[in-house]
């Protein structure tokens, strides 16, 4: 029996010019705005099993997700909630194959973007099995050679990031894939403003 993998679940998505990516991507970590994701219907992120945190400002969405499915962050001030998966590893707020709280969701969703994974040269977490796939499928495009070099330096931010865990914030390290690939955007960034 032959793969029915449709073909446009293995084609290349246009990830866009890497330095107007990073520069958005910049704003979106920083809260100044949302990630502007090509999703096209997909929604690997919210059927992978994560928990979403929600910070007590977010008085839009608490109000929009039920109390039953809050429950407090760890290691966050009070206030701060996290949302959990059903038993399948789906957001329970995606009903239908949707987000049904869209207009209000919360800022983690609001500024997720798995591009980032393909601009750091990292793989999502093992667990992550649908964003890795997707991830696969992203290509930047570099018309200019500050593209090529951005790329370039967030690839080695996250590489030093990933292997010197003791040596950056405070011991206090980024353990996920995620959390590294912030950080690598981060440092680049930061050191664009330093040197500027």
């Amino acid at each position: 029996m032959s793969d029915a993998r449709d073909v446009s679940d293995t084609a290349d998505l246009a990830a866009g010019d890497f330095s107007v990516w990073i520069e958005q991507m910049g704003a979106a970590i920083a809260g100044e705005r949302a990630a502007d994701v090509a999703c096209d219907g997909c929604t690997a992120c919210c059927t992978a099993a994560q928990f979403i945190h929600i910070a007590p400002d977010e008085t839009d969405t608490l109000a929009h997700v039920p109390a039953a499915l809050l429950f407090p962050a760890p290691q966050l001030p009070k206030g701060h909630v996290v949302m959990g998966y059903d038993d399948r590893g789906h957001c329970p707020m995606l009903i239908e194959g949707r987000c049904s709280i869209y207009e209000h969701r919360p800022r983690t969703c609001r500024t997720y973007d798995c591009r980032i994974f393909a601009a750091c040269g990292i793989e999502p977490d093992a667990d992550k099995v649908e964003i890795a796939a997707r991830v696969k499928r992203w290509q930047f495009s570099y018309p200019t050679t500050n593209d090529s070099t951005l790329h370039d330096a967030v690839v080695a931010a996250a590489d030093f990031v990933a292997n010197n865990r003791d040596a950056t914030r405070g011991g206090r390290a980024p353990v996920t894939a995620a959390a590294i690939a912030v950080a690598a955007v981060r440092i680049v960034l930061s050191s664009r403003t330093t040197s500027d």
